[in-house]
């Protein structure tokens, strides 16, 4: 895959993929972003998007939304993609996607998404709010935890997580108390990059099940949920893998999960709407999730359950 760091590049590294008409999948935000397109769609997330048949390909322009819409756009039509994230989400990397309906609500999963470059700019991530800086975040760190500890773990993926840790915990706080800051936008661009090719490399775990399985049910934010859910799935990774999560504690040079999630706002399930009647349902859903079933042992629903209690 073909990755550069300036959306200067955009036009050369279409070239070089011999893509002329690409058409552009991003929110109304990016409407008057300077990028070659045949059209737009601009209902992010989206179920129903529908491609013109004068496209080549699809240019992906916002965060894990808008690029799982084009994921799911290429999945039906063979065509490639190129994503310029916006923020930290680590969806570039991956060819699954979740489904999300306009209103967030999670309608279905696929994968086949024929992705082909990835070109970031950190200009485009200097107006991001702090809840989606600090989610989209933890997202990315969730990424670096899982890949050291899944079974699919590998030793590529364990460099590009541990460098991912270490710049996602070192750049986040420095990006909360000054969001315009270039260098510290950079680093967390380049962590959250570094744990999305973790991501590819090893596949997701615990965390991500839970996530999954609450956020696409309620509609809430993919990021605060990983927030959440990162501190209790480590908990349950460190009974069956300590020295990897020992090994990713350390990369977090004294901050905590938790702590870092604290940033964003993110601290209790309650807080993003689930009813704790629903817990046992949520519970059950995550265990099937693959991102569980590719523990060292998989959790069991009960156990799921007690984890998600623990941060109600």
């Amino acid at each position: 895959m073909i990755v550069r760091w300036s959306l200067a590049e955009l036009p050369a590294v279409l070239a070089e993929l011999e893509l002329e008409r690409p058409f552009l999948v991003a929110s109304d935000r990016w409407a008057a972003l300077d990028v070659p397109r045949v059209g737009q769609w601009s209902e992010v997330p989206s179920d129903r998007i529908e491609v013109p048949g004068e496209a080549d390909s699809l240019l992906a322009v916002g965060g894990g939304s808008a690029i799982d819409t084009a994921k799911l756009a290429s999945s039906k039509t063979g065509l490639r993609i190129v994503s310029v994230p916006t923020t930290y989400s680590g969806a570039e990397w991956t060819p699954r996607f979740g489904v999300r309906a306009p209103d967030r609500r999670m309608v279905g999963s696929g994968g086949g998404a024929l992705l082909a470059g990835i070109v970031y700019d950190v200009d485009l991530t200097l107006d991001l709010p702090r809840p989606e800086t600090v989610g989209t975040a933890m997202n990315a760190l969730a990424h670096c935890a899982e890949a050291l500890y899944v079974r699919t773990r590998n030793e590529a993926g364990d460099e590009r997580a541990l460098d991912g840790a270490l710049a996602i915990s070192t750049a986040l706080p420095l990006v909360v108390d000054a969001p315009a800051g270039m260098e510290a936008r950079r680093m967390l661009l380049r962590g959250a990059s570094f744990g999305g090719e973790a991501l590819a490399l090893a596949g997701l775990g615990l965390a991500h099940a839970m996530a999954q399985a609450a956020g696409g049910r309620y509609g809430a934010a993919h990021g605060a949920m990983n927030a959440l859910c990162l501190g209790p799935a480590l908990r349950f990774a460190t009974l069956q893998a300590p020295e990897a999560v020992e090994r990713f504690t350390e990369r977090l040079q004294g901050s905590t999960v938790e702590g870092l999630a604290r940033l964003g706002g993110f601290e209790r399930l309650r807080d993003l709407g689930m009813p704790e009647g629903d817990l046992p349902l949520v519970a059950e859903v995550a265990a099937g999730r693959p991102g569980n079933l590719n523990m060292p042992r998989p959790a069991t629903p009960a156990a799921i359950e007690r984890l998600l209690r623990s941060i109600y």
